[in-house]
């Protein structure tokens, strides 16, 4: 499979993944993650992007010519290298695979108390050099660092405790 993510407007991400499934693209999304809120004394999930403005290309074939994709309102670029052909390697990939593996959705992730380290149970932001910076216990969710597109992130995950 061949792996491509493309920059596009914020606000247009979702729809153009829509539009690129429906031109017959393996998979395509802009990937989001579940947070959690309180409200009213309850606490909620609630979906967001996680990488504002990513969209995750999936193919069977090899995209030889992105010509076709510049004309679509709102695409910026392609995020990768050129003498890679603009396909992710390394990390990204790992991580997109991952992301496709979830079907473009991070749920609640399991965090684990070994000692005075914790840890999230999930692999996704492992090979992203993912580390928590903080945790919210009351809202049950963690604020998490990681790496992509050689771009320093920040979001914040639902999780799940666990104690060991």
């Amino acid at each position: 499979m061949f792996v491509y993510c493309l920059f596009c407007r914020t606000q247009r991400a979702r729809r153009i993944a829509e539009l690129l499934e429906s031109c017959g693209m393996h998979r395509a999304f802009s990937p989001r993650v579940v947070c959690r809120h309180r409200v009213q004394g309850q606490l909620v999930d609630r979906p967001y992007d996680l990488l504002p403005g990513y969209v995750f290309l999936f193919t069977e074939e090899e995209i030889t010519d992105f010509s076709f994709l510049r004309r679509m309102e709102g695409v910026g670029r392609q995020v990768g290298r050129r003498e890679d052909r603009y396909e992710l390697t390394g990390a990204d990939r790992t991580f997109a695979m991952q992301l496709y593996e979830a079907d473009g959705l991070v749920g609640a992730m399991p965090l684990v108390h070994e000692g005075e380290e914790v840890r999230l149970l999930n692999p996704l932001f492992q090979n992203s050099h993912g580390v928590i910076t903080e945790i919210d216990y009351r809202k049950q969710r963690a604020r998490v660092e990681f790496t992509f597109d050689d771009e320093r992130w920040i979001t914040w995950v639902a999780v799940d405790e666990l104690r060991l």
